[in-house]
């Protein structure tokens, strides 16, 4: 290999939902990019729900046309509290109509959606795919230099991590990181049941956590449940038959005779948060950037905001004939996602104390807050805007 076949403006670490979009999105602002990260076939039926602005990312992507059959649309939103208190919120629907949309986004199968942009990155030229793990990452003031595992050194103006919680590049840049383990385990798993969901995502809350069924294709739903982590390794215990009587009494038979499909998956839930977004040439995306719970449908959607905002900074860098691993430059990167994230790990975070708080006070303040969105209309429609996306946020370009 020359120099100059392995040498990129960008090169990408890591082959995940947030870093594969974001390196199609680099590629097409113009950029040499490479994408280092091994072909791992998607062996899991986790699913995401999709929110409107990451489905328009994926459309300018070029990758939406390839999802969209195989995805189900979320009509509306039900939070029904089921803590069996003394003090219960009252339920709060949210409708998509409401705000002028046909839905708020989607919800599909991680494959689905990996394979989606898999093809996606094949398909662009300007994309160079090497098939490795990386094995280090080291950077200076000139470069970023990535080494993989069967030796190929690579150079880069710029290293945008995409590799996970236990980021190497996150390492490399010297950016530490503060994480904090929450009680509770994850629980997640697909049924078929007898009666049409009616495209309506339905949390139910618990003590320990929420019980989520998000619609998926036919009369299919999937299942986030989030429980203490005794009881979910319980219930990852149970065998089929008592799975699926455990989750229709979770769901009050909401959907009648459910069925648990083969395939669940549990994982401890935290909170993590880097000291910084992007240093030393080095920039965060996804789980290297920010780790949430499973609430609100927010951590793959953040990921793909990480996505827009580095490829929109890079397309500005660019433009302008900046280093795109300067200083300055990654600053903006950081500044374009810090209120983002920030703003998102809080809410979720008070959400979540707020639901498993025995306090009185405090779930007297929830169920009013729950009392005050239900019943007030521009309150109830400013959170669902706040929702999908905040509203401050400028509307960036893919490419």
């Amino acid at each position: 290999m020359t120099d100059q076949e392995n040498s990129f403006d960008v090169v990408v670490v890591g082959g995940g939902p947030a870093g594969l979009a974001a390196a199609i999105a680099l590629s097409q602002t113009g950029v040499r990019t490479a994408l280092v990260a091994r072909h791992v076939p998607y062996a899991d039926n986790r699913t995401t729900a999709l929110l409107g602005g990451s489905v328009d990312f994926l459309d300018e992507i070029g990758v939406w046309s390839a999802c969209r059959d195989r995805a189900a649309g979320l009509k509306a939103m039900r939070l029904v509290d089921d803590t069996g208190r003394l003090i219960r919120a009252p339920e709060v629907r949210f409708v998509a109509d409401e705000i002028g949309l046909d839905v708020f986004g989607y919800n599909i199968a991680n494959e689905v959606l990996v394979d989606a942009l898999e093809e996606r990155a094949r398909a662009i030229e300007g994309l160079v795919r090497i098939a490795e793990d990386a094995e280090s990452v080291r950077s200076d003031a000139q470069s970023v230099t990535i080494t993989t595992t069967s030796g190929r050194t690579l150079s880069a103006q710029l290293a945008v991590g995409a590799d996970g919680r236990h980021s190497l590049c996150r390492g490399a840049a010297g950016i530490g990181v503060s994480r904090r383990a929450l009680q509770q385990t994850a629980l997640t798993f697909n049924i078929t049941h007898a009666r049409p969901h009616h495209n309506v995502s339905t949390e139910f809350h618990t003590p320990h956590g929420p019980c989520v069924f998000v619609p998926l294709p036919g009369d299919r739903s999937s299942v986030v449940w989030v429980a203490a982590p005794k009881e979910a390794e319980r219930l990852h215990g149970l065998d089929d038959d008592a799975l699926s009587a455990a989750a229709e009494r979770q769901s009050h038979a909401i959907f009648g005779r459910v069925h648990v499909e083969p395939g669940r998956h549990m994982f401890p839930l935290g909170i993590e948060r880097p000291q910084r977004y992007a240093q030393n040439r080095i920039a965060l995306i996804g789980e290297a950037a920010h780790v949430v719970p499973p609430i609100g449908a927010q951590g793959l959607n953040l990921g793909l905001r990480d996505g827009i905002d580095i490829a929109e900074v890079v397309r500005q860098a660019r433009a302008a004939g900046e280093d795109l691993g300067a200083p300055q430059v990654i600053a903006r990167y950081c500044a374009a996602r810090r209120a983002d994230i920030l703003s998102r790990t809080f809410v979720i975070d008070v959400a979540n104390r707020s639901l498993l708080s025995d306090l009185l006070p405090v779930q007297s303040m929830r169920a009013v807050g729950m009392h005050l969105i239900g019943g007030i209309g521009p309150l109830r429609r400013l959170a669902m805007r706040e929702g999908l996306a905040p509203s401050w946020r400028t509307t960036r370009r893919a490419g």
